[in-house]
Parts: C-alpha cells; sequence; structure tokens
C-alpha cells in the first residue's frame, strides 16, 4: 500500500531529494536572546518566503503567518510540538520537554497543512528524567503520526553545561551523538535533525546510524565562512540538507544568504561558490 507519509515528505524536500529547513521556532524556548531577529513574525516569514528555502520551521501559533500567504510556490512548513527550557541561559531545578497537547499531538500541524512535525529527543547528563519524558514524547507522536501520514522528524540533542553563559549547549562528542542518533532512529524517526560532530570525518557514522534523511543543524550565530566550510563538509559526509535559524534569520540579507546554502545543498556549490554568491548579492 502506498505510504501517505511520503506525499508530504515530497513537498519537503527538493527535486534534488535533499532540504534547507530555515528554523524560526525559537520563541517556544522562552529565550530572550532567541528573538533578536525575529521580532516582527510577518516581515521575517515575507523575507523567508521570497528567499525560497525548501521549508520554514515555525510553532503553531506563529504558522499563520506563512500559510496565510497565497501561492502554491512557498516553502513547506514544518512545525515544532514540543516546548521546553533546557535552552535558557539558567540551570533550572527542573529540566522539561513537554509535547504542546499530549492528546492530539499533530492536530495542529494537520490543521495547519505541515509537511513534517519535529520533537526533541533529549540527553543530559545527570537528567535521566527529561531524556525519559522525551523518549515518551516521540512514542506518543510515532503513532498519531502513523495514523494520519505525517512524517516524524526527531532531534537528538546531546547537551552539557554551559560554562560561560550558564544553562546548555550542544556537545559534539561523536559516540554519544551516534548513540543517540541510533536511538532516534529505532523510536520511529522519519527524519533526523541532528548536530554536527566536533570532526566533520567522523559525520559518516551518524549517517550510518540514521538509516533516514539526516538534516544537518545550523546552531549559534558564526563567522559565515566559518558556517560555509562546516556545512559542506557534513553534507559531503552524505547529510541531505541543513537546518538553519540564526545563520539566517539574523542575517541583515536573509535573501542573499539563503540562495548561497541552497546552493550548496542542491547544486554542490563550494564554500567558496556559495561566499561568492553571497557576495553578487550583497
Amino acid at each position: 500500500m502506498f505510504d501517505s507519509g511520503k506525499v508530504r515528505l515530497n513537498r519537503l524536500f527538493n527535486t534534488s531529494g535533499k532540504c534547507l529547513d530555515v528554523a524560526v521556532d525559537h520563541g517556544i524556548f522562552n529565550e530572550y536572546a532567541f528573538l533578536d531577529g525575529l521580532e516582527s513574525m510577518p516581515d521575517v516569514i515575507s523575507q523567508l518566503v521570497e528567499a525560497g528555502p525548501d521549508a520554514i520551521q515555525m510553532n503553531f501559533g506563529q504558522s499563520d503567518v506563512l500559510q496565510s500567504i497565497r501561492g502554491k510556490g512557498k516553502p513547506a512548513l514544518v512545525m515544532r510540538i514540543d516546548a521546553g527550557n533546557p535552552y535558557n541561559a539558567t540551570n533550572h531545578e527542573v529540566l522539561f520537554d513537554m509535547l504542546q497537547d499530549e492528546n492530539n499531538p499533530i492536530l495542529g500541524a494537520l490543521r495547519m497543512d505541515a509537511a513534517c512535525v519535529i520533537c526533541n529527543l533529549l540527553l543530559i547528563d545527570g537528567q535521566p528524567d527529561l531524556h525519559r519524558q522525551t523518549v515518551r514524547n516521540i512514542g506518543l507522536v510515532r503513532t498519531e503520526c502513523d495514523k494520519y501520514g505525517m512524517p516524524l522528524m526527531v532531534e537528538p540533542l546531546v547537551m552539557q553545561s554551559n560554562k560561560a553563559r550558564g544553562g546548555y549547549e550542544s556537545d559534539g562528542d561523536k559516540d554519544l551523538m551516534v548513540a543517540l542518533v541510533r536511538q532516534a532512529r529505532e523510536l520511529g524517526a522519519d527524519i533526523i535533525k541532528a548536530d554536527p560532530t566536533d570532526d566533520p570525518q567522523d559525520y559518516d557514522e551518524v549517517i550510518e546510524a540514521a538509516r533516514c534523511p539526516v538534516l544537518v543543524r545550523g546552531g549559534g550565530k558564526a563567522d559565515l565562512m566559518s558556517v560555509f566550510e562546516k556545512s559542506y563538509a557534513y553534507l559531503q559526509q552524505g547529510a541531505m540538507g541543513l537546518v538553519i535559524g540564526r545563520n539566517i534569520y539574523q542575517h541583515p540579507n536573509p535573501t542573499t544568504i539563503t540562495s548561497a546554502f541552497m546552493a550548496m545543498i542542491h547544486n554542490d556549490a563550494t564554500p567558496q561558490e556559495a561566499w561568492d554568491i553571497y557576495q553578487s548579492g550583497s
């Protein structure tokens, strides 16, 4: 029987079989520093739709901004369906990551015609309850996704204490990441949004563990040429695309930087070629 989830995946992935997903779902995590560049969602989404990535990652309460835009050429919607506090610049006594609606976790995504839903799988040393909660979340969501043909993207994050600012940050330990990515696949992920490893040459092990399309998580804002070089290295290891947030939406010209990432993902542009595309439009 035909898998109805593939209908939605066909909207998410370009004809190249790859995807640039621009993440602007940061407001759900209740961290003021994440809002720089996202103050006006209508303005941000208007710029991104013009830039033309494959997908835009949003939450239910903002998804109407994208889906109220007319026309069939706009990016696909990836909807985040969980919210948590591990991203705050604070070491909370209790960490959580909850589905917004445990009873109907993908109902909002169905109503807003999302192409995919996304939720976390979190691993932090000394926080087994948080890991258990995210495992349970995925189990609840997977059941609903199977009912309605909704693809499930899982974001496995190994996190460690951020001694500089407080709270937590990504841990690029390859062994921990490969094990968590494998768990995400075992739990039923259709797509995995995974952190980069400390050494890009290790990323083929992440790809092998996933056995489904892997999109590399962009992380915090950084020097642009460095971002291009690292992204290219992970794509060369077999990643099927990128999920970029702050390195696009906090940039003064999201359109040109999106064009550069799209060329890298879909046309195998080198970091220098991506830089030239960015420079030509600046």
